[in-house]
């Protein structure tokens, strides 16, 4: 599994996450082409080779034209004549510009993460959240760049160590504040952070949202197999490096490899995790909802078992089956639509077989058609559970007679 892991051991904001992609090979200049496509002018994006600590890697800086956004600031607390766009505002930037479906994505969830939280520390709804800081010209073109950036490198999952926040004060839109800053804080929440190691703001409100939004899996330790690693410059010069690192790691090979016997196998392995939660105070109604929104969340399989728990009480054993990708989601959809405060996850491994969908014409019209293939050929099929229902529905038949009429093992009087 190609994992992409970000190791903050100094910190991150929006413009050393930008120059460690680059480092680690993202080209720099297909990053501009699509960062066009957002329709904003008056920026440019440069990088070039530095160090910190005799540490090299690639620093990205944003650079704004005259007739570009009255704004700058230096990602590290620093700001002059803030721009202020509303989360609607950039919304609407966002989803009505040119960039790719998984960069939109990624960049409107990076900024309804900050937009939450914002929300959260100013007692506001969502939407009337004005940005400061992270609504500036060169904030938006970190942060739409890392987004770009993230869904041009594909990774399997994404990982963090423990992020190091900083210390001391900083000045923001708001007055001068002790660090981290509230809205720094409750993006992290859920993520492993650390204090005191620097005397200054090392994890802006943009660098947290970009972890918050995208990390699949926080580890403190692990094995793994170093691919390349690529640092990310920071602005400061300290007597400590102020460097992001970033690494393509291939993880979960040992444990594939238990499972996978030498040679070509007919069948596909997966790594998943299996999220699992004892549930004895819901309604059957509730739990039907909670399936309804776990699937809309992206949740490969969700399964409900009977269980006896604690007190004697008979209750609910929700299981569900989920890409690493999907983990956050999913984890958020358990917390806010069910009864539960904490649940279990483990990864196991799925073993599936080749799947195919084909349309097939019958005498009730054109119905979708799933099979099944081992070595190769075809093993079973099976016409699709929703087009069978339709057409029982409407000829007021058996779903099994459906079925058969539908493969010329019967005839059709209908």
């Amino acid at each position: 599994m190609k994992t992409l892991h970000f190791d903050c051991f100094a910190g991150i904001s929006g413009d050393m996450t930008l120059g460690a992609l680059v480092d680690l090979g993202l080209d720099p200049e297909l990053l501009r082409q699509e960062l066009d496509k957002l329709g904003i002018p008056g920026w440019q994006l440069h990088f070039h080779r530095d160090q910190r600590g005799g540490i090299s890697g690639t620093r990205g800086v944003v650079a704004l034209s005259p007739q570009g956004e009255q704004s700058s600031h230096d990602h590290h607390g620093e700001h002059h004549h803030e721009a202020h766009r509303s989360w609607k505002d950039i919304r609407h930037l966002i989803v009505h510009s040119r960039i790719s479906d998984g960069a939109k994505k990624r960049a409107l969830a990076i900024f309804s993460r900050i937009a939450e939280a914002e929300a959260q520390v100013h007692s506001l709804p969502v939407d009337e959240v004005s940005f400061h800081e992270v609504g500036a010209l060169d904030s938006i073109i970190d942060i739409v760049g890392a987004a770009i950036g993230l869904d041009m490198l594909k990774p399997d999952r994404i990982t963090c160590g423990a992020i190091e926040l900083g210390g001391g004060t900083v000045t923001c839109a708001h007055g001068i504040l002790p660090v981290p800053a509230p809205a720094t804080l409750i993006l992290v929440q859920g993520l492993p952070v650390k204090t005191g190691g620097f005397n200054k703001e090392m994890t802006t409100p943009t660098g947290a949202a970009i972890l918050a939004a995208s990390v699949d899996e926080a580890v403190q330790s692990g094995c793994f197999i170093e691919i390349k690693t690529g640092y990310g410059i920071g602005t400061r010069k300290m007597d400590k490096p102020n460097v992001l690192r970033l690494s393509w790691q291939e993880t979960g090979s040992s444990q594939t490899a238990a499972v996978e016997p030498s040679g070509d196998q007919p069948w596909k392995t997966e790594e998943l995790i299996v999220i699992e939660a004892n549930i004895d105070d819901m309604s059957g109604e509730a739990l039907g909802f909670l399936m309804e929104r776990l699937f809309a969340a992206g949740a490969l399989d969700v399964t409900y078992s009977p269980c006896m728990m604690k007190k004697s009480r008979p209750g609910t054993l929700v299981s569900v089956l989920s890409s690493f990708a999907g983990l956050d989601s999913l984890r958020r959809t358990l917390f806010q639509s069910s009864t539960t405060i904490g649940f279990r996850e483990t990864r196991v491994h799925r073993l599936s077989l080749e799947r195919a969908e084909t349309q097939v014409q019958g005498p009730f019209g054109e119905v979708k058609r799933k099979t099944v293939f081992f070595e190769g050929k075809p093993l079973r099929s099976k016409i699709e559970y929703e087009d069978r229902a339709r057409i029982a529905r409407d000829q007021r038949i058996s779903l099994e007679s459906v079925e058969r009429f539908i493969e010329g093992r019967e005839p059709c009087e209908h």
